[in-house]
């Protein structure tokens, strides 16, 4: 495993992958990356970043890969298929599933990895496309501790909170409780101030008053409600069908997901589509 990583790979050049790889780009690695996307890659490849034509022909010019797709068939797709990462599995090649997935996605993806010689680590990224944009995410990396230190710099070119949390699907279990959380904090921000706005108070002035009250959340800071929030159902999918798993109740989570879908309807925003796999 190489402790000077200068060769980055980027599967997913979308709205979190390209400035993800801009900011790596900036910070002096190479940056190879590929997207199923012609529009993605027509924009990166405007932005100084090489385009490959799959995630094997990526994988091949990097010594670290981070994945940046939507859903979880997909991450397994661009790691596993036949022009997939490990097609160019060679010793000590580290792959980043930056993707939020199911912590048990992460271990099949493992046990499918296991005689290649590549090193997987979860690395999911939280605070949003502002975040990105800015070089200013937190992500939280579950799996080999002397991996994860030979990305760490890389890790430090897009992310200003990096935080190893544990073996690896840590990271997603980490993602998958901050989301249930979050959910839940909109959902709340939403039903309290429309419940003040009812009864007259102005909901701005009420807003900074709660921010510099024990109500205050991240959420309430940044107004994230108003962006269109797309992946907010399946984080929700993903904590219940866990818990499920683990035969564990989180009648908080059900609840959340119908708020969320009210926000949503309301602003007349897109529910995402389903991961068919």
């Amino acid at each position: 495993m190489s402790t000077s990583i200068r060769r980055v790979g980027m599967v997913g050049l979308g709205k979190m992958g390209r400035p993800m790889a801009r900011h790596l780009r900036k910070a002096g690695f190479a940056v190879t990356g590929c997207d199923v996307s012609a529009a993605a890659c027509k924009q990166a490849e405007g932005e100084g970043i090489k385009v490959a034509a799959s995630p094997k022909a990526v994988a091949a010019e990097s010594d670290f890969v981070i994945v940046v797709v939507g859903f979880d068939s997909e991450a397994e797709a661009v790691v596993l298929d036949t022009d997939g990462i490990a097609s160019a599995a060679r010793a000590g090649l580290i792959v980043g599933i930056a993707s939020t997935v199911a912590p048990r996605t992460m271990q099949k993806i493992a046990a499918k990895l296991e005689g290649s010689g590549i090193v997987l680590l979860d690395m999911p990224i939280t605070r949003g496309e502002p975040a990105a944009e800015a070089g200013k995410m937190l992500t939280m990396v579950g799996g080999d501790v002397a991996a994860f230190e030979a990305v760490k710099p890389a890790l430090q070119s897009f992310a200003s909170s990096i935080y190893h949390v544990g073996d690896l699907g840590a990271g997603q279990v980490g993602k998958m409780v901050n989301n249930l959380i979050l959910w839940a904090c909109i959902s709340a921000n939403h039903e309290g101030l429309k419940l003040a706005e009812k009864l007259g108070a102005d909901p701005e002035r009420l807003r900074t008053a709660l921010i510099d009250s024990s109500a205050s959340n991240w959420a309430l800071q940044t107004r994230i409600e108003e962006q269109p929030m797309p992946w907010a159902e399946k984080d929700m999918r993903i904590v219940l069908s866990e818990a499920d798993r683990l035969r564990i109740s989180v009648p908080l989570c059900g609840v959340v997901t119908e708020v969320v879908k009210t926000v949503k309807f309301e602003r007349g925003w897109p529910t995402p589509q389903l991961d068919k796999a």
